[in-house]
């Protein structure tokens, strides 16, 4: 049976065509789906409730059915996408975000600190896949990433909503924006059912701090999850902001340099005919820390 998922049919700047795009943007499922999950990603996002406008960034912003939500909450936006015909119809439905015809897996190419939050619905997740020779994921996840923090104010939240193949691919992703210097984890919402669960990666712009600590997920009936309702088999918050790099391991000779060895090497540099100090009491003694 052929898989479902549109990211293993082909690239997406060929599968969202002008029919696809067309068909996606006139779904009345698909665009009640995009609303809810771009209202659950600005509640995510945890912007400051003062009333002034944020600058947001949507990636993979496709003909600008969350993008719609965004205006609707009072925000201006820049929409990203790698699909011409998806920007197209977006254009003809007159949106009132500017719009940039990008690949996100080539970085975002946006100027440092000029975003106060970013949001993404249903898009991370093609960056796993390499449908050409070029396109190699760990390597675009690091682009990806990399110019991501960079373009985000710092304290800033990004909100990315995915829908990761499997484990192993849900790990390289949050591993990727761990590296790239992101605090933050994995909220799932409605963790123990099949079709309603939802992956939400919160990330913050920055060190980890009290700041970065991740919002609850939704369960079943709408509710916030709490601590004594998550098990070790399921969590519904994974966090990764206690999480470091991972440093370079020193190389650590477990015979060690005593006196034998200290000695046996100056008897084969004056061999060599190096000219040395004459061996004493002293030679090989460890120094004391106040020397």
């Amino acid at each position: 049976m052929p898989s479902s998922r549109p990211e293993l049919k082909a690239p997406p700047e060929f599968f969202y065509n002008e029919e696809e795009a067309r068909k996606y943007t006139t779904s009345s499922r698909i665009i009640e789906i995009q609303a809810k999950l771009t209202e659950r990603a600005l509640e995510l996002l945890a912007l400051p409730d003062d009333g002034i406008p944020r600058v947001l960034l949507d990636i993979g912003c496709g003909s600008g059915l969350s993008g719609e939500t965004l205006s609707e909450n009072g925000h201006h936006w820049i929409g990203l996408d790698i699909s011409q015909s998806m920007l197209d119809v977006a254009l003809e439905r007159e949106v009132e975000g500017d719009l940039l015809l990008a690949d996100m897996g080539q970085g975002l190419g946006l100027r440092p600190g000029v975003v106060d939050g970013a949001i993404s619905i249903s898009a991370v997740q093609w960056l796993c896949n390499a449908d050409k020779a070029s396109n190699e994921p760990r390597l675009r996840l690091k682009a990806f990433f990399g110019s991501l923090y960079r373009c985000l104010t710092r304290g800033a939240r990004a909100v990315l909503q995915l829908y990761p193949e499997n484990e192993a691919q849900l790990e390289m992703i949050t591993t990727s924006a761990m590296r790239s210097g992101f605090a933050g984890g994995v909220v799932v919402d409605f963790p123990h059912s099949t079709r309603a669960k939802k992956y939400f990666l919160v990330l913050t712009c920055g060190p980890p701090s009290l700041s970065t600590a991740l919002p609850k997920a939704k369960g079943e009936e709408g509710e916030s999850c709490s601590d004594d309702d998550s098990s070790d088999e399921e969590n519904h918050t994974v966090t990764i902001s206690d999480r470091h790099r991972p440093r370079k391991k020193m190389k650590v000779n477990k015979k060690g340099k005593g006196r034998e060895w200290v000695l046996k090497k100056k008897e084969q540099m004056r061999r060599k005919g190096h000219s040395l100090p004459p061996d004493t009491k002293y030679t090989a003694r460890k120094r004391k820390s106040r020397f």
